[in-house]
């Protein structure tokens, strides 16, 4: 399965992407399902994952927090409840990644080494982290090439995702998993055993 798993539309605050394209582009894309990672919350996702498919598309969710020292994409929360803090960005990563981990969920730097944003070598002295986005596709080639050594480095699963805020952006990068997946709870877990792997679409 190909699934996009970093995917913004109109409900994050940069983003003017209606979620009606971005499925019917991914569609088009011959894409298996996305996932709708809106900054800051997890429940600014919800109408999008009330557009009820019905043809086995598949539509997850999960988020990107702003943290103190770079962004992190989460999967596997259920609601806003990790966030006890008064606000939504520049938050505390040893924290952030202890309230995601005990609700069962994973932190994935996104695009680790883009500069503004991102964690850069930090993810080599921070505990916690269960994959690393090595394809992004709105990150430079050099760059995505440097977060997949680290990848290995680490020893840590590998994952893809356009980081899509219009429609020519979305499918650019995905993630590829050998077995079907029908929940997010089920990518969750392919992700933590390994079986998922970063790739260019386009």
């Amino acid at each position: 399965m190909i699934i996009d798993l970093h995917c913004h539309t109109k409900y994050s605050y940069d983003s003017w992407l209606e979620p009606s394209d971005l499925i019917r582009r991914a569609k088009e894309l011959n894409l298996d399902g996305v996932c709708i990672t809106e900054h800051y919350s997890y429940d600014l996702s919800r109408p999008v994952a009330d557009l009820d498919q019905g043809d086995g598309f598949l539509i997850l969710r999960g988020l990107e927090i702003s943290t103190s020292i770079g962004d992190l994409l989460v999967y596997g929360v259920k609601d806003d409840s990790w966030n006890i803090w008064s606000g939504n960005t520049y938050l505390d990563i040893n924290e952030v990644i202890k309230r995601i981990h005990s609700q069962g969920a994973i932190c994935v730097p996104a695009h680790p080494f883009r500069g503004w944003s991102s964690l850069g070598d930090a993810i080599f002295t921070i505990n916690g982290f269960d994959a690393l986005e090595t394809h992004n596709g709105s990150n430079s080639f050099e760059k995505n090439e440097k977060a997949i050594r680290a990848a290995s480095t680490l020893n840590l699963p590998s994952i893809g995702g356009s980081d899509c805020h219009t429609i020519e952006q979305i499918g650019r990068a995905a993630t590829e998993f050998p077995d079907p997946i029908k929940t997010i709870e089920e990518m969750v877990g392919e992700i933590v055993k390994g079986n998922s792997h970063g790739k260019y679409l386009q």
